[in-house]
């Protein structure tokens, strides 16, 4: 890929984002002020880019109406997951059950961060096959909208993540003990800082 035809792939992407956010700023300010009304104790799983934004809208609007809990609301990252998981993998030559990898931060470029060094594969990769998975795990989303011409992002991968979180979510829910994943919530972890949202390692289960 030439330089200009990289910043032309960086400016479509982001003109992706702008319209998601255009988008679906409106439709989840609405779902949640729906919810807000008809059921006000239910757990709900934000999935709509951005999600470093979504979050955050729903969590607001909630608030406006009174019912915000932050253990109620969830933004779904499961998808840097899973490609965390899979590119790992496919360097180390092994099944992704055999590579977990924990991503915290956002859902966003640079603010996704993978604990490759918490993998026992993960912390043993150097120099620059390190930095390109790190920028394939970060930017793994580019490579959809590239392959698809800029008409579109992931589908299918992002189906698969929303199904496998919300499993997990099902999973706590039934009583099952254990059962943790990166999730984008309210978070205290750097509230000094003045970030209110942060994903990393959360317990899903029934509150005691």
């Amino acid at each position: 890929m030439t330089s200009s035809t990289y910043v032309l792939a960086r400016i479509n992407i982001r003109l992706i984002l702008t319209f998601f956010l255009q988008t679906n700023a409106s439709i989840v300010r609405d779902l949640a002020s729906a919810v807000a009304r008809v059921s006000p104790t239910a757990l709900i799983l934000v999935i709509s880019n951005p999600v470093n934004s979504t979050v955050p809208i729903v969590a607001a609007t909630l608030e406006k109406a009174g019912v915000f809990d932050p253990a109620h609301v969830f933004g779904v990252t499961t998808l840097d997951v899973v490609r965390a998981t899979r590119f790992l993998a496919g360097i180390a030559g092994v099944s992704p059950i055999d590579t977990p990898v924990a991503v915290i931060g956002g859902h966003s470029g640079a603010t996704i961060v993978p604990l490759l060094s918490q993998s026992n594969y993960g912390k043993v990769i150097k120099g620059d096959t390190y930095e390109k998975l790190i920028h394939r795990i970060q930017f793994g989303g580019d490579e959809v909208v590239k392959a698809k011409d800029g008409a579109g992002s992931a589908t299918l991968s992002m189906a698969y993540a929303g199904a496998k979180f919300t499993n997990s979510i099902l999973r706590g829910l039934n009583g099952e003990k254990g059962v943790i994943t990166p999730t984008f919530v309210k978070s205290p972890l750097f509230a000094a800082q003045g970030i209110d949202f942060f994903s990393s390692n959360v317990e899903l289960g029934v509150r005691n």
